[in-house]
């Protein structure tokens, strides 16, 4: 078993998950699982996780013994499944990452009070330094930074999360009614904190391309036992960040009858504003920062990850398979991006909403075939026999094929009937 010092070198590909996955999928639908329907959505938050880590594992398994992406597997297994994964990047290119953009520049705005100034100028400073850092840095800095920002957010989130079990739960509303979870807005919540706990299944190739950079600026190979062993530790801080966020939801806002906006900035804030009031004023700083790293940290990392999946692409599309990993092309791709998305919020601003329900659509409804691809890659001849996933891991992959199968299906019937 490799030692705490080892494991902490290896950082890398693990911690980037984490910091890409703690986004508004536990500062947002984890906080509003606790506060609508109280600790009992423990329940879905851990099977998630335990179901779609597979999915995620295999990534890491892959690359760490072929040496190539899951997206050069994809190509191995069929064009089709080259072009399968393009259309789910290219819809995820142009939506998500504005509407992160959006989320933390309406966060920055609305925690540090700067009102002044509209969330499209924000964002646009925050597209350019993040950019400016990713160009520069390239991935060592990324990582190094992230060591910080992280290491920033577990400690306030653990402080915050210790001082609002010591003050104990909120008073309930005298008429306060559990709100059920098993009708049809039940239901679609429970999807979508499935759906994005910890994070859509097409991004288990980001974590295979940080996998191979990290392989370059190390120039060391990891044994399959270490990278695994960084990995899960990124893994297992992602699901227990989502219960944190859960535990602080349910014992400050369950039972209260409060109504939580819809709006992800406009809830943040109201999550704020109660915690200090439940805990006191002095607690704030803990909460924004928690609240501004979260988005922040998810905002560089989908950036990066999503400028190396459409280089990859590019490569592995073109007749010739031109290697677009230089530094020449980085740039471009991060440029692009930012460009790209930012033209998308300040022209579909209000239509954000829109774009992102067609966003969330297709990585639901894709997200067994893609684990299924993943699947497909590691019990391939791309790896010796001796490397391939045990059975144990292999039923835990149908099982989660199965689950997120039906999810698809139910969401589908939901959306469209």
């Amino acid at each position: 078993m490799p030692s705490l010092k080892t494991l902490l070198n290896n950082l890398g590909p693990g911690l980037l998950f984490a910091s890409m996955a703690i986004g508004t999928s536990h500062l947002v639908l984890s906080t509003k699982a606790g506060a609508q329907y109280g600790w009992v959505m423990v329940i879905p938050i851990i099977l998630a996780n335990i179901l779609k880590y597979p999915f995620f594992e295999f990534g890491i398994r892959y690359t760490t013994v072929t040496n190539t992406s899951l997206i050069e597997g994809y190509r191995n297994r069929g064009k089709s499944y080259l072009w399968l994964y393009t259309f789910i990047t290219l819809v995820t290119t142009f939506t998500i990452l504005a509407a992160l953009y959006v989320v933390t520049a309406g966060l920055f705005i609305n925690l540090f009070k700067v009102h002044d100034v509209s969330v499209s100028t924000v964002a646009l400073g925050l597209f350019i330094f993040i950019s400016a850092v990713l160009i520069i840095g390239r991935y060592k800095f990324l990582e190094l930074s992230l060591k910080f920002v992280v290491s920033i957010l577990f400690i306030a989130l653990l402080v915050t999360t210790i001082l609002v079990i010591y003050k104990g739960q909120v008073t309930p509303d005298p008429n306060f009614e559990p709100i059920p979870i098993f009708n049809e807005v039940g239901i679609l919540f429970l999807i979508g904190l499935v759906g994005w706990m910890p994070t859509a299944v097409e991004a288990s190739s980001w974590i295979s391309l940080w996998t191979l950079e990290k392989q370059k600026v190390t120039k060391r190979r990891l044994p399959l036992n270490e990278a695994l062993q960084e990995f899960n530790s990124g893994y297992y801080m992602t699901a227990l960040l989502a219960i944190f966020f859960l535990i602080i939801g349910w014992m400050t806002l369950y039972g209260t009858q409060t109504e939580l906006s819809s709006n992800a900035v406009t809830f943040a804030d109201q999550v704020v504003q109660l915690f200090t009031t439940h805990i006191g004023k002095w607690a704030y700083i803990f909460i924004a920062v928690s609240a501004f790293a979260t988005m922040f940290s998810t905002c560089m990392t989908a950036h990066d990850a999503i400028a190396r999946v459409s280089l990859d692409i590019l490569k592995h599309l073109t007749p010739a398979h031109k290697d677009y990993s230089g530094k020449k092309y980085f740039a471009i791709g991060i440029i692009g991006l930012a460009v790209v998305n930012y033209v998308v919020l300040s022209a579909f601003g209000a239509n954000m909403g829109t774009l992102v329900a067609l966003a969330t659509f297709i990585s639901f409804v894709m997200a067994p075939i893609v684990g299924y691809m993943n699947l497909k890659n590691v019990m391939s001849s791309d790896l010796p026999v001796s490397f391939h996933p045990k059975k144990g891991l292999q039923y835990l992959t149908y099982a989660g094929i199965v689950f997120l199968s039906l999810f698809a299906l139910y969401y589908c019937w939901m959306i469209l009937f």
